[in-house]
């Protein structure tokens, strides 16, 4: 017994370490996250001004500069930066950016626990094992579970709401009660921060009607009523503070994207794309969707369960895909009920074989854990790899570094330091976290430093001009001392010199005779960043087998650029 709670306590510790891990391998952020990451930083940073309160928060929050396609809700980034101050001010504003996205992280892994322990609660204790196993070897939602996504923040609601509906052995009164709770969750994520999980809510309500028999429309309508309104309360009038204009964000969104279909202009794709493509990529492992739901399914005994996990996630997808843009992120929501399902199939396979006897058991087991090991084996390979796509948060990390260690060999203890970064630096993981050391924080449209605490602090006063006419004025380059840049060609005048490229991933590379092309940089530039190791185990792969090499292949992306005539560095410290 001993052992086996050992290694219950093992599994259900494997998902918050793992998040954990995915975070420090890949603690950059991509442009989707750019909103919440951004308004997290300037919550932090900034506060929240009572007076003035339109010319403070314009001059300083980053999205009154960059708004985005549509208004995005602040409830997620206040929840972050208000959780967050207290361990920011303990450990250090170096690592701010990892500290609030631990916490997301370790949120929805908390969500995905919970789910874990009712799904043990409802079918006991080896079927939550598989599922933890399961759970845990898919790479997508351990990867996304700290990136600060509006879909991973509506993630652990639409969980915890999923946890509440598995059966449990309770009064009527009491289950209706955590239907009821589940419900609200679902309002909360939908009215808040996605509106597309108003669908998942509204096929999991009509499930709800033809599986539990005492639930009415009655019943559920004055609780639906009430989640709504406490849900609006708490965004619109946050939401209009910061955006300074009246406002209710994910309505905004859904007319844009749903009902004037804004959002195929970032692509489209088939309405089979969820089911073909999307879940069984999420899901990984082949054996979940091809053996253990299909079994699942067609046992009498499970079925009953097995539909009320399924129904309303397949369901909700359904709909789901009339939509034309389509991308796997959007159903994040239905991966621990389906996960949940494909747990019930390989525990009943793997309870049937013991019965058949030593050999076949030993073959099932062989087969349900190997598949699994292989699942955790290409979600290594594909963290491995997502981590080399962040080549604007690796530049600015370097940059940072190389100001701070100029800055404490000289006389000055702190620095405001003028850098361009373009768009592909943005879009790969340049954040405002990464624009600061120590406690220091900056106002960039007015290049001041505010020391928070003694000590050496440098401030990156980011740019992020995207105007190809003012990029095109060799003037408006002679404001920086440093540019991150996809193209030195953009970058306009001759005082200028490499100190750096980054590289990053390009698909993976087959070599075979030894003679693959390579890109090459300036000996006299060093490549800085995750290339660097990549490189260095290319060639030692090389060298063990004769020049062979199948592994990623790593291309220039961004260059490092320092001013070298008539360097400017304005620095300005100031007494707080």
């Amino acid at each position: 017994m001993k052992l086996m709670s050992v290694l219950d306590w093992g599994l259900y510790l494997l998902i918050p370490t793992l998040v954990l891990l995915h975070l420090f391998i890949a603690p950059y952020t991509k442009v989707e996250e750019s909103f919440n990451i951004q308004a997290t930083h300037d919550v932090l940073v900034y506060g929240t001004p009572l007076q003035n309160a339109y010319h403070r928060l314009s001059q300083t929050y980053d999205h009154f500069t960059f708004p985005g396609a549509v208004p995005r809700t602040f409830v997620g980034p206040v929840v972050l930066a208000g959780l967050g101050q207290p361990i920011v001010n303990l450990v250090g504003f170096d690592h701010a950016q990892t500290i609030v996205r631990g916490m997301l992280g370790l949120a929805n892994a908390a969500a995905i626990l919970l789910f874990a322990r009712n799904f043990r609660r409802a079918y006991g204790r080896s079927a939550a094992r598989w599922y933890l196993l399961l759970q845990a070897s898919q790479f997508h939602v351990i990867f996304y579970a700290s990136r600060t996504l509006p879909n991973m923040f509506a993630f652990g609601l639409t969980t915890t709401a999923a946890a509440l509906l598995l059966p449990n052995p309770q009064s009527p009164e009491l289950i209706h009660r955590r239907h009821r709770s589940a419900i609200s969750l679902l309002v909360m994520a939908g009215v808040i921060f996605r509106s597309e999980v108003a669908l998942l809510l509204f096929t999991t309500i009509f499930h709800l009607l033809f599986v539990v028999p005492s639930t009415s429309l009655e019943r559920i309508i004055p609780h639906f009523i009430v989640a709504v309104i406490v849900s609006l309360i708490m965004t619109v009038p946050l939401d209009s503070y910061f955006w300074q204009k009246p406002l209710w964000p994910e309505l905004w969104g859904f007319y844009f994207n749903a009902v004037q279909g804004n959002s195929s202009e970032w692509g489209t794709s088939p309405w089979w794309y969820y089911f073909v493509s999307a879940i069984p990529r999420l899901l990984v492992n082949p054996l979940t969707w091809g053996l253990m739901i299909p079994v699942a399914w067609k046992q009498p005994a499970v079925r009953p369960a097995v539909k009320g996990l399924l129904v309303p996630s397949l369901l909700f997808v359904a709909i789901y895909s009339l939509q034309p843009h389509k991308e796997a992120r959007f159903i994040f929501y239905v991966v621990p009920s389906l996960t949940g399902a494909a747990a019930l199939g390989a525990d009943w396979i793997a309870r049937r074989s013991l019965k058949a006897g030593k050999t076949v058991a030993i073959l099932t087991w062989g087969v349900l854990l190997g598949s699994i090991v292989v699942s955790f084996v290409a979600s290594t390979g594909m963290l491995l790899v997502s981590s080399l796509n962040y080549p604007g948060g690796e530049a600015l990390a370097y940059l940072r570094d190389t100001v701070q260690t100029e800055v404490a060999a000289s006389s000055s203890s702190s620095a405001v330091v003028p850098v361009h970064a373009d768009v592909l630096s943005c879009m790969t993981g340049v954040t405002l976290f990464g624009t600061a050391t120590g406690y220091a924080s900056a106002v960039p449209s007015k290049g001041k430093i505010v020391r928070k605490s003694p000590g050496n602090s440098v401030v990156l006063a980011l740019d992020k001009t995207e105007n190809e006419s003012v990029l095109a004025q060799e003037a408006f380059w002679k404001r920086f001392d440093y540019v991150l840049t996809e193209d030195i060609k953009k970058v306009k005048g001759d005082d200028w010199e490499t100190v750096g490229v980054v590289k990053g991933y390009s698909g993976i590379e087959v070599s075979l005779n030894g003679h693959a092309e390579e890109d090459k940089v300036p000996e006299d530039v060093p490549v800085v960043g995750k290339g660097v190791s990549v490189e260095r185990w290319k060639k030692r792969v090389k060298a063990i087998t004769g020049g062979k090499w199948v592994g990623p292949r790593m291309v220039p992306r961004i260059y490092i650029l320092r001013r070298v005539k008539d360097v400017r560095r304005a620095r300005e410290t100031v007494d707080v």
